[in-house]
């Protein structure tokens, strides 16, 4: 759905005090990531021919994008109002998300915002070849560092020393891309594909108002021109102005 501004009328939501729920909200992802991956890596015999193990892969995507998206959050300030807790939580989170540089992604990132759709966005496509592998081809590029490769690498070849390789591919490797796929499909590809109408200032659309589907498929970055909109919501308050 091609938001405008003529058909959004939505009531800003006024800024409220986080009094720390941003950090608490951050500490139960990172628990939780921790906690399924400790369990899946070292303590999961999984019986590949039931759905379970698939089940459990999708659901530790989900708090690997959860990762992301507390970082992202810190991007903007909104984990926390200490500036020195909110850009170290925005730094673990990033790290443990294939180890993600936060220094290296908080500029990009805000140039994103200023720049959104154009030649200056590092996030959008030069629109020749607008499909989506191509697209996905040139945001890994601006953002994917060869150290993260090696990093990666090297700590695969650690885990696979203390726990099964099969474990280890299914249940910490390919969830990161996974997740890596989920958070440009929900939150650059569809967004930003496309022509946007002239009073679309942030060049950015945003789904259906379906909450249950919004949190599943990116942590309700799927209301993109309400984020562009107001970008000062941390996500678990971005329902709020749909």
């Amino acid at each position: 759905m091609l938001a405008t501004q003529s058909a959004i009328t939505q009531k800003r939501v006024k800024p409220q005090p986080l009094h720390g729920k941003g950090v608490v909200v951050a500490l139960t992802i990172i628990a939780l990531w921790t906690g399924l991956l400790t369990f899946l890596l070292g303590f999961y015999q999984p019986d590949w021919a039931t759905p379970w193990p698939y089940l459990l892969a999708l659901v530790q995507t989900h708090l690997y994008t959860g990762l992301f998206i507390t970082a992202h959050d810190a991007m903007h300030g909104v984990v926390s109002t200490d500036k020195r807790l909110n850009n170290g939580i925005g730094t673990v989170t990033a790290l443990l998300f294939a180890y993600n540089w936060f220094p290296r992604m908080l500029p990009k990132h805000h140039q994103h915002h200023r720049h959104v759709a154009t030649e200056e966005d590092p996030d959008f496509h030069d629109g020749k070849h607008p499909g989506f592998l191509p697209w996905l081809a040139r945001f890994a590029w601006n953002y994917v560092t060869w150290w993260q490769v090696v990093l990666m690498a090297i700590t695969y070849n650690v885990l696979k020393l203390f726990f099964p390789m099969a474990n280890v591919i299914a249940f910490w490797m390919v969830p990161a891309v996974l997740a890596t796929v989920q958070l440009f499909f929900f939150g650059t590809y569809l967004p930003h594909r496309g022509e946007h109408a002239p009073d679309n200032t942030h060049k950015s659309r945003t789904q259906l108002r379906h909450h249950l589907w919004a949190f599943l498929s990116c942590y309700f970055f799927g209301y993109h021109y309400e984020h562009h909109d107001q970008p000062y919501l941390p996500w678990w308050r971005l329902w709020q102005t749909k």
